[in-house]
């Protein structure tokens, strides 16, 4: 998206930001964040008959997506599409561990 920046809208660290201030992605994780997916459906400004697709992608908290939400408030304030629909699919990547009970051991010697 041209003119969007995610460090300004506190989405994303800088690329000379310190390693010790920046989340990585997986403590994001930890904490509840999962990879989250919204396909935006926006109407072309000069055809507004017809319906463009926007696919976004970043790690966001569900259910109440904080950092959709910024997105798509800049999306209204900065850019003349105007908003039609958005889906959003969220994938937690961490999860609990699955536990399988092992019903036998074999050793080879």
């Amino acid at each position: 998206m041209i003119g969007y920046d995610d460090r300004a809208a506190g989405i994303a660290p800088a690329a000379n930001a310190s390693p010790l201030t920046t989340k990585s992605d997986f403590a994001r994780q930890l904490e509840g964040y999962g990879l989250t997916t919204a396909e935006i459906l926006y109407r072309l400004p000069d055809h507004p008959g017809l319906l463009q697709s926007y696919v976004w992608q970043e790690y966001d908290h569900a259910p109440n997506y904080p950092v959709l939400r910024r997105f798509l408030e800049w999306w209204r304030k900065e850019l003349e599409g105007m908003l039609h629909s958005v889906r959003v699919g969220h994938k937690a990547l961490i999860g609990p561990a699955e536990l399988k009970p092992v019903r036998a051991e074999f050793r080879l010697h």
